[in-house]
């Protein structure tokens, strides 16, 4: 069959019953509907299951679809909800015991920034509007161009480059509020190098097989995945509808407003912290293609809130299942249903570091569960910013932790035969992330070496530092094949060298750690 789009595919089955074309979107797109599965269950078998019914729902619904469905990205969705649906409903077991099995199931060697990111992943993509969210698919998942991309979003090169990144920002605020201290460009990297992995050779087969046939053939907890995840679907349709109404009545100013009273806040008694209003974090989406002032507007806006507040500092277990997060400002925090090992992380922050991370060791037993906190206290003279958070753990908790400096492997990228070939100055534009197709290729725009270096090292899952001394900003396209016996990053290295001329120097480097003990 000649090489079509999924429409054109779509179509032909539509209109012809055509088994070959159904069997061609199966192939294209199975590895990243297990992978979405995958990651939310983190059993192979159960992502297998999820994956046959994503298709079988593909079948039944593929006459209601729209002539411009962007089916890549309806594809991630209805994964992502059918995964839900079986994880509320037939194995709510899986959820417990998911942190363990993605740790079997991904690679040992796979890059901290995505051993932090997977299993955040797929929520942080529920929170995407849904052209950002095709937007992420079709680029680090899909591995398409950005010409191709705003193609597929009815928009030009220019805007795709706009929306990708606007959508890379939003995904980075997400993880930076759940601990994981990344860049925008570590993100994308790590989404297009790790986020679709190959699913089983049989599966396409069968699941074409069971799909075609609208689930006949399909088992019984397949087909109770199947209900339910159309319920969820029609739920989420209808509830976009709802806020849709919602909007149009408010912008016709028919509805009344009822203003809740605060309770004024004081040290003394604590009862207006029952109050969700006073811990709010929501204070918009900025865009990041706008200006600066934008981030700091947001920032000026929590640091006047939280300055109204009275000293205290409150650690309970969280009374929130929305708006989760953590905002800070010159030592004042508010946090929403954070675990305690991000508040240890801030408790223990060294002042203008970079944070821990994932770089934090933990003793057996360690408590699990989500807190909030308010900490508005003074910092006192002398004592470091974080003591009375400190304290605070040591007595609810029992807990300590002190920061230990420990060397592990790092690569340094360096100049070994000037001027290559790919080596280009940057012609301007957005800056724009590595991606890699099935061709094994990557593209990166306007970036300065550090930021090459960083962008090398999620692809190599280490850590790249740059010492080229080469001034600029580059422009890099970069392309190869494995030889036989090669791996994979044996091959990425040969073209940075016969490419670029730089080599990768394994060397040593020390990173601060924080060791969390019992208390005696």
């Amino acid at each position: 069959m000649q090489e079509l789009d999924d429409n054109a595919l779509l179509r032909a089955y539509v209109e012809r019953d055509s088994e070959e074309a159904f069997a061609a979107l199966v192939t294209r797109h199975v590895n990243k509907v297990y992978s979405v599965a995958l990651r939310h269950t983190g059993n192979p078998h159960s992502a297998e299951e999820i994956t046959q019914a994503v298709f079988v729902i593909l079948a039944k619904k593929s006459r209601q679809l729209g002539k411009r469905v962007i089916l890549s990205g309806w594809l991630y969705q209805t994964a992502r909800l059918t995964a839900v649906t079986f994880i509320r409903g037939a194995i709510r077991r899986a959820r417990r015991e998911q942190e363990a099995c993605m740790q079997t199931v991904l690679n040992e060697n796979e890059s901290e920034a995505w051993r932090q990111i997977a299993p955040l992943l797929d929520a942080a993509m529920a929170g995407l509007n849904e052209t950002d969210r095709h937007a992420v698919v079709l680029r680090f998942f899909d591995g398409k161009s950005l010409r191709e991309v705003g193609a597929a979003l009815g928009a030009n090169e220019d805007a795709a480059k706009k929306r990708v990144g606007r959508a890379l920002e939003k995904l980075h605020r997400y993880f930076s509020r759940r601990g994981v201290s990344s860049t925008t460009a570590i993100i994308a990297g790590a989404i297009s190098a790790n986020s679709v992995q190959a699913a089983p050779v049989a599966l396409a087969k069968s699941v074409t097989a069971v799909a075609v046939a609208k689930g006949v053939a399909a088992s019984g907890s397949t087909l109770t995945q199947i209900k339910g995840a159309l319920k969820i679907m029609a739920w989420t349709k209808a509830k976009t509808a709802m806020a849709a109404g919602a909007a149009i009545i408010l912008a016709a100013g028919t509805t009344t407003v009822v203003v809740e009273k605060m309770t004024a806040p004081s040290a003394g008694n604590l009862s207006w912290a029952n109050n969700p209003k006073y811990w709010e974090l929501d204070f918009g989406d900025p865009d990041p293609q706008k200006s600066i002032k934008n981030f700091a507007a947001r920032a000026a806006a929590f640091g006047e809130r939280i300055g109204k507040l009275p000293p205290v500092l409150i650690l309970r277990p969280t009374r929130f299942k929305t708006n989760l997060g953590m905002e800070s400002d010159s030592g004042k925090i508010i946090a929403r249903g954070q675990s305690l090992v991000m508040l240890l992380g801030s408790a223990y922050e060294e002042p203008g570091g970079p944070g821990f991370g994932s770089r934090i060791i933990l003793p057996p037993n360690f408590p699990g569960g989500k807190f909030d906190l308010m900490l508005t206290l003074p910092i006192v003279p002398g004592q470091p910013p974080g003591a009375a958070l400190q304290a605070e753990i040591k007595k609810q908790f029992g807990i300590v932790a002190r920061v230990e400096t420990i060397e592990t492997n790092v690569l340094i990228l360096t100049v070994k035969n000037p001027a290559g070939p790919a080596l280009q100055e940057t012609k301007g534009g957005m800056p724009s992330y590595p991606t890699r197709s099935p061709l094994n290729k990557i593209s990166i725009r306007n970036q300065d070496l550090s930021g090459v270096a960083a962008c090398f090292g999620s692809l190599l899952k280490t850590i790249v530092r740059d010492q080229t001394e080469i001034a600029g900003r580059y422009d890099i396209e970069l392309q190869w094949q494995r030889q036989a016996a090669e791996t994979e990053a044996a091959a990425f290295k040969r073209a940075v060298l016969e490419q670029l001329g730089f080599e990768f120097v394994p060397s040593r480097e020390s990173l601060k750690y924080l060791i969390v003990e019992k208390s005696n």
